[in-house]
């Protein structure tokens, strides 16, 4: 069956339809899937499981500055209210002395197997006397009115003791009843949220309910010059997101713009101009789909590399139309598909290496770069022919086409110039080549420097634990995790006395080890020994003896009652700090304790002490930022493998389409001399290289080659047409447009690609026509 026109533009349609209709359930994600291991270790899965699901992950720092003292801690008072009620957060502390009321009946039935303060001695008649005295001193101070109810049970402060170690280190100031900052300038609130930190949706819905209560907050006049300052890993999560949704749609549109008008100056038709679209539609659709398919999610900055690669996509409807327009479509068929049908392949072996990176970000590129790459090719060749007709009345290309053309021809003139500007760059990065790549996965980040002093001041104030620095603890069981943790914690318990570091989390303190749990029991004294040691202890005392059987029945119940299990943490703030402290993989339960530094403003730990005080204890400190350095280091040194696999595979492909070894070596000698260049300027202009600049590096060998094939097989046939350099200059132009939008980007990972692509291709293409363009040009 004939495939006509209409038919040819309904299966486009409805294959584009099919896709968009998929895209639509697509899951569209910009966290820190993109820069994490896909197939991580054991231990690597430990730190992931941190960064997205840990206690450090959920934390959201509030500030609250302006006003007088008393207008803040009003706000504070009344934001920790609205917080705790929106159910969008299992706690929100901030200083007020009823913060812990949900908790305190769980606190005060467990009280003696949460105790760190309960040993033998507490309970004999010194012990008593003393306990009961600083709990009695406890509820006549300001804050007494909390403990009073509870004085008869709990004569001994076991709550006192256990609500101490529930925020340890380093405590903010408190003023108003309040925390503030050390100034005294901002009112503090930490809270958790609800939602895991890989849930981005979650974050920015509690961080948008802070915003909305806080703005309902200053209806009141007294309240209206407060304002409002956030930070944490959520918070960058979803400035993260937004940065990069708000940046694709700013290059989407720009690139678009400028690819269309464009079009429509060199095809002085929107018909023409819609037709050649056709390819990039169906190839940006297909690389989402496939992408989704494979990883089960499209990242953001995937779609933004996809934006850019719209320029590279339109080239195949530039030079069917300027191409076909001059010989017809049976010419143009066997004299310049083959051509591009080989740009086509080796952009497909370039790109196809990375689908085996371990890094789940290259892998996404690859996908999106093939499978794009090909579909557009294959519309290019089967559809727009078809729907466009045999003829195409393309407008000549004037002045600017014919002088461009005498300069090409000229080109040859530059290979000198193109020599030393090698020879000089390529001393460069020898001179330099300890110092060309960055593992600095800061480079990456969308956070500024602004936001990270932010986050930083709010961390010390509060004294909020870091995601830098933890102590990681694996055993077979979940008891002897636990028992594991009381002893890495009892050692670092040492360098907060010490005053080396600051605090830590630990679940053991929420949930104590079986063990530790029947120590603390077997030193509660049979009913009738209590009694007698504690009317010995209270002889003098204003608190009499005879009034605290309420204590000596929790004592008696507790030395007969059953151990604590996590299943009794059910309801409680307590649970999810547990739970996202400590997890179970591969059959291997781990526990991570995260560390404080050790004062305000300083944000390094001694490593060397915290490792040695944890020798024997089988506990394993990890800076984080130094592991995922180097696991980046790891894909880094991967990824450039890779690229030269890559390359390797172009140049297979292209000595085996070519069968000269002249043609061949002059092919690769420009792109090497481009990649050479690109890579010098870009390090002395002051760029740290990373990841990213390596694919767009690997991106100007790809479309770098299809110029060095026109220009071949130019020098075949003996000439170059207006026409046919037309084509050439204009689908430079399109990737220069897409590949500068991305340039301009104010999220780094983007701007890498660009800032390397962008002049890569346009130096690509001149050296390309200085060293494959014939002398014989010149006189054309």
């Amino acid at each position: 069956m004939k495939l006509t026109p209409l038919k040819a533009f309904l299966l486009w349609l409805v294959a584009v339809a099919a896709g968009v209709a998929w895209i639509f359930q697509a899951r569209f994600t910009a966290d820190m899937s993109f820069f994490l291991p896909s197939d991580p270790s054991p231990e690597q899965r430990v730190l992931v499981d941190q960064m997205k699901e840990g206690a450090v992950s959920r934390v959201l720092m509030i500030g609250i500055g302006g006003g007088t003292e008393a207008e803040r801690a009003n706000a504070s008072v009344a934001l920790r209210k609205a917080m705790t009620g929106s159910g969008l957060f299992v706690s929100v502390q901030n200083g007020e002395p009823g913060g812990l009321e949900a908790e305190r009946d769980f606190l005060l039935r467990f009280r003696y197997h949460l105790s760190p303060a309960l040993t033998p001695e507490r309970f004999s008649p010194e012990g008593l006397r003393e306990a009961v005295g600083r709990t009695i001193d406890v509820a006549t101070s300001p804050v007494g009115f909390l403990f009073k109810p509870y004085l008869l049970q709990d004569p001994t402060g076991e709550m006192i003791a256990i609500l101490t170690q529930l925020h340890p280190g380093t405590e903010p100031d408190t003023r108003g009843g309040v925390w503030t900052s050390r100034d005294g300038q901002r009112a503090l609130l930490l809270a958790q949220t609800l939602a895991p930190g890989s849930d981005t949706d979650g974050q920015e819905r509690a961080i948008e309910a802070v915003r909305a209560q806080f703005e309902a907050l200053q209806a009141e006049p007294s309240l209206a010059p407060l304002s409002l300052t956030m930070s944490g890993p959520g918070q960058f999560a979803v400035q993260a997101r937004e940065a990069i949704r708000s940046e694709i749609e700013r290059i989407s549109l720009v690139s678009s713009i400028g690819i269309g008008l464009l079009l429509l100056w060199i095809y002085r038709s929107p018909r023409m101009t819609a037709l050649g679209l056709l390819p990039v539609v169906a190839g940006t659709v297909a690389a989402i789909v496939s992408v989704d398919l494979v990883f089960g999610m499209v990242h953001g900055i995937t779609v933004g590399f996809g934006a850019a690669l719209v320029g590279e996509a339109v080239d195949y409807a530039i030079y069917f139309f300027v191409q076909s327009g001059r010989v017809g479509l049976q010419s143009w068929r066997k004299t310049f598909w083959p051509t591009i049908r080989l740009g086509v392949l080796t952009s497909i072996a370039g790109f196809g290496v990375m689908l085996l990176a371990g890094f789940p970000g290259l892998a996404q590129l690859g996908v999106y770069a093939l499978s794009g790459i090909a579909v557009a090719a294959l519309v290019t060749r089967f559809i727009l022919p078809v729907v466009a007709g045999d003829r195409h009345e393309i407008p000549p290309p004037g002045v600017l086409g014919n002088t461009t053309l005498g300069w090409l021809g000229q080109a040859w003139r530059l290979r000198w110039p193109a020599w030393i500007v090698t020879a000089v760059a390529l001393f460069y990065l020898v001179q330099h080549h300890d110092s060309l790549w960055s593992t600095n996965l800061s480079t990456l980040s969308t956070v500024s420097e602004a936001e990270a002093d932010a986050d930083a001041r709010l961390r010390a104030d509060i004294g909020a634990p870091d995601a830098r620095y933890l102590v990681l603890v694996t055993a077979p069981d979940q008891e002897a995790a636990l028992v594991e943790a009381e002893t890495a914690g009892r050692r670092l318990d040492r360098l907060v006395e010490q005053g080396l570091i600051g605090g830590y989390d630990n679940p053991a303190r929420f949930l104590p080890s079986a063990q530790v749990q029947r120590e603390r029991l077997a030193a509660l004294p049979p009913r009738q020994a209590l009694q007698r040691d504690l009317a010995q202890a209270l002889q003098d005392s204003p608190l009499s003896a005879g009034r605290l059987t309420p204590f000596l029945d929790a004592v008696d119940a507790a030395r007969r009652g059953p151990l604590m299990t996590r299943a009794d943490l059910d309801g409680t703030a307590m649970a999810l700090a547990v739970d996202s402290l400590m997890s179970s993989n591969d059959g291997q339960w781990h526990v991570v304790l995260p560390l404080r530094p050790a004062a305000v403003g300083v944000t390094d730990i001694p490593v060397d002490q915290v490792r040695q005080a944890l020798e024997g204890t089988g506990a394993v400190f990890i800076d984080l930022k130094a592991e995922f350095e180097t696991l980046y280091a790891g894909y880094l040194q991967q990824a450039v493998y890779l690229a030269l696999g890559g390359v390797l595979a172009i140049t297979v492909m292209l000595a085996f389409a070519m069968r000269s070894w002249t043609r061949l070596w002059r092919m690769m000698l420009t792109l090497a001399m481009t990649v050479t260049i690109v890579m010098a300027t870009l390090h002395a202009l002051g760029t740290e290289l990373n990841l990213l600049h390596l694919i767009g590096l690997l991106l100007i060998v790809a479309v770098g080659s299809n110029y060095t094939l026109f220009f071949d097989q130019i020098d075949a046939d003996g000439g170059l047409a207006v026409d046919v350099w037309s084509s050439m200059s204009v689908a430079v132009v399109t990737t220069v447009i897409g590949f500068g939008a991305l340039a301009v980007s104010h999220v780094p990972v983007l701007k890498a690609m660009g800032v390397t692509v962008a002049p890569g291709v346009v130096i690509a293409l001149v050296l390309s026509a200085a060293f494959i363009v014939p002398r014989r040009e010149a006189a054309a």
